[in-house]
């Protein structure tokens, strides 16, 4: 980023390894977000989210009918599902104004990276779950749509909500933690707040999770923010391509695999840091930047060792 805009800054002892502002060194400020800015960021997220369950919880009948089913239209189910992206959104706000955070969301357009990543995110996570679902004995379950193009209003939906989180886990959560942190160890941080974030929605009814194995859901959620931070680093923080990965995960159009998807993802997990262990174990690489990057177009994408490498633009 160049003239008069916020640079993301970040504390000595934690200069990231890719390229931030253009024009190299910057200079030092209070208004920088830096590794502890993660800590605000998680009181914010888990006071509104299991603030919220521990009021449905005890008091779900009467919310319910003072704002309607859990659901969409209910301002206390939006409050849980959307509060990563309320955290982030707030905190990038309140350390780089109103500037900073068009500059935060401009990581909206990244959408660039090896065309192998896009094989894997359009075939290769249905591929997974279809293989679980193969597993699980639900392979041959009706489509429960009907007509089949019913399925994309409920995509739609799908794509307004779980997707949301990333501007905060991805974000804002993985980049302060990889100033410190390993890739490997980032993700497996990240994957156990973000599967503890969770929990309130294992004791309301209605959720999805509430009829769902805890301990495979735990050890899942891990290894998908594995799975999702060398894709992130590669697109160069690329919020866009964190939320379509989320939003594959969670496609209305996938038979139901649980808890055998699960399980799928962490040998899925496992394998990318074995064959690609020198990406996830070193820091070389590893997006830092809240802010838009200025070199996030400027040099080659280059896909993680496991996929076969393209050279774009």
């Amino acid at each position: 980023m160049t003239g008069n805009l916020v640079t993301d800054v970040v504390e000595p002892e934690e200069q990231p390894q890719s390229g931030g502002a253009a024009g190299g060194s910057v200079e030092p400020t209070q208004r920088g977000m830096t590794i502890r800015s993660f800590w605000p960021f998680l009181a914010i997220t888990f006071a509104l989210t299991w603030g919220g369950g521990a009021l449905l919880i005890p008091f779900g009948e009467q919310v319910e009918a003072l704002f309607g089913e859990l659901g969409p239209t209910n301002p206390v189910y939006l409050l849980l599902v959307y509060s990563p992206a309320i955290a982030a959104i707030t905190l990038v706000w309140r350390h780089y104004g109103v500037e900073g955070l068009g500059s935060f969301l401009r990581r909206l357009t990244l959408w660039r990276m090896p065309r192998s990543w896009w094989v894997f995110l359009l075939v290769g996570i249905p591929a997974a779950v279809y293989l679980a679902a193969v597993v699980a004995g639900t392979i041959g379950d009706p489509f429960p749509f009907s007509p089949w193009y019913a399925v994309l209003p409920a995509a739609a939906l799908a794509l307004a909500f779980g997707p949301i989180e990333e501007f905060g886990w991805r974000g804002v959560g993985l980049p302060l933690l990889q100033r410190r942190f390993t890739p490997l160890g980032a993700a497996l941080i990240i994957g156990f707040v973000w599967a503890l974030w969770h929990l309130p929605a294992f004791l309301l009814g209605g959720t999805a999770q509430s009829s769902w194995s805890l301990v495979p859901f735990f050890l899942g959620v891990v290894a998908i923010s594995v799975i999702i931070t060398p894709m992130f680093n590669v697109t160069r923080g690329s919020i866009l391509m964190a939320a379509l990965f989320h939003f594959q995960l969670m496609n209305p159009a996938f038979p139901d695999a649980d808890p055998w998807d699960k399980l799928v993802f962490v040998l899925v997990a496992v394998a990318i840091v074995v064959v690609n262990r020198k990406r996830m174990l070193t820091r070389e690489g590893a997006v830092t930047d809240v802010l838009m990057p200025a070199t996030a177009h400027a040099e080659d994408l280059e896909g993680p060792k496991w996929l076969p490498r393209r050279r774009v633009g």
